[in-house]
């Protein structure tokens, strides 16, 4: 009996710490989602440009940044922290007022993801109107700016009573078609004289300027006409034609 007994504790402590064995799990490793960015490129700290914008963009909430980008057609990634948030809106401004240090000229997408994006490529002025208080550090000023061309009746029950006549200059710039429009684009090789009859076949010409651009690869100018409407058909046929190889015509109301 006292064998068996002894043989039994033996077994019934071999079981027991079978069953210990099986319940305990080797924690799994804690997985840490590595922060990510989605800068397209570094930016340099130490240039003066980039170093005058942070200054702008350090005051501002998450939200503001977040409402600006939007409004340009540039989503924030959720995972994105405040410090890189602010970052990204530095570059976002230097790339769409062309200060963007050590950088090629951008070019113009084939289509755009709002229409202060494509104000921004196609109204002269109105680039110069943003850039004017960007330069001020007049964030107000942009965010009305950019939330007025995307969504401008949430801007205007918004701003519309403090930033009247802010909204007014905007109807100007981006309704306003002069009998005077740019151009670049059309082939180097094209010449001034067949580029001159191609746009004059939209209405009289008073004035022609064309010269070969730095690459010698196209031709840039203006053209006026007698009236608008001719310089409105102008944009109409010609700005955003594919030309091949990658490139358009531009045509712009000057």
């Amino acid at each position: 009996i006292i064998i068996y007994i002894s043989i039994m504790r033996v077994v019934l402590a071999f079981v027991a710490s079978l069953c210990l064995a099986s319940a305990w799990v080797s924690p799994s490793p804690t997985f840490v989602r590595p922060r990510t960015s989605s800068l397209s490129m570094a930016l340099d700290y130490d240039h003066p440009v980039v170093g005058e914008e942070l200054a702008l963009v350090q005051p501002m909430t998450f939200e503001e940044i977040e409402a600006e980008l939007n409004a340009g057609g540039v989503q924030l990634p959720p995972t994105m922290n405040d410090m890189d948030a602010k970052l990204m809106l530095v570059e976002y401004r230097l790339m769409m007022t062309g200060r963007m240090p050590g950088t090629a000229a951008a070019t113009r997408p084939e289509t755009f993801k709002s229409k202060f994006e494509e104000y921004t490529w196609t109204k002269p002025g109105f680039k110069e109107l943003y850039k004017k208080f960007d330069d001020q550090g007049n964030v107000n000023a942009m965010n009305v700016i950019s939330e007025y061309v995307n969504m401008p009746e949430m801007a205007i029950a918004r701003y519309g009573k403090d930033y009247k006549d802010l909204i007014a200059e905007i109807d100007d710039i981006v309704n306003t078609v002069t009998n005077t429009v740019q151009f670049s684009g059309f082939p180097a090789n094209m010449g001034e004289d067949a580029c001159r009859t191609t746009l004059e076949a939209l209405g009289s010409v008073t004035a022609f300027e064309c010269s070969v651009d730095d690459d010698g690869l196209a031709l840039v100018g203006k053209v006026t006409y007698e009236d608008a409407e001719s310089a409105k058909k102008c944009i109409k046929q010609y700005d955003g034609m594919d030309m091949g190889m990658g490139s358009m015509l531009e045509i712009l109301s000057v």
